[in-house]
């Protein structure tokens, strides 16, 4: 069975849109066409990134993670000390993806003189990211593994366990 995971935001677009259908289907008049804009892309903050809004032009962090790439897709990793970790998948210009286009999300932590702790992410309740609940992580020693599949394809990648700090 495949579960379908929609934001809030875009559940609210499409019952807009069925709105307006039904709303002009029972018109006496034939409903003038609705111009649709595309969402402009997010203004980057990062100085690197500063006035580049097209296709991988932002690479800074929306959740307070750290950014990486695989291909087109962005993904934000955001760690934190006491063990609840999260995942959410951009496209190219950032906008969100349903966490539900990857597969398979694990973190493996490696900490010094502990053995490995394999966390298996979960998508959250609102279908937005993966979520993870694992030991507390103290120090800046650690390092993660993580992995995923994308339309079959696997990916992995070994990052420092770091917390990111806001940029002011």
């Amino acid at each position: 069975m495949r579960v379908l995971s929609v934001s809030l935001a875009r559940l609210r677009y499409c019952l807009a849109t069925v709105a307006t259908v039904i709303a002009a289907g029972c018109a006496n008049e034939p409903a003038a066409p609705v111009a649709t804009a595309p969402a402009p892309a997010a203004t980057p903050v990062d100085p690197q990134h500063q006035g580049m809004v097209g296709a991988h032009g932002d690479h800074s962090p929306h959740k307070g993670g750290m950014v990486l790439m695989n291909g087109d897709i962005h993904y934000e990793v955001v760690f934190a000390r006491d063990g609840a970790h999260r995942i959410w998948f951009t496209d190219p210009v950032r906008a969100e993806l349903p966490a539900s286009v990857a597969t398979d999300v694990t973190m493996v932590i490696t900490r010094p003189g502990e053995p490995e702790e394999v966390l298996k992410l979960a998508i959250d309740d609102s279908g937005e990211s993966w979520i993870a609940r694992g030991r507390p992580v103290p120090g800046n020693d650690a390092y993660v593994k993580i992995t995923y599949a994308m339309q079959g394809e696997p990916h992995e990648v070994e990052i420092p366990f770091l917390i990111q700090t806001p940029t002011p």
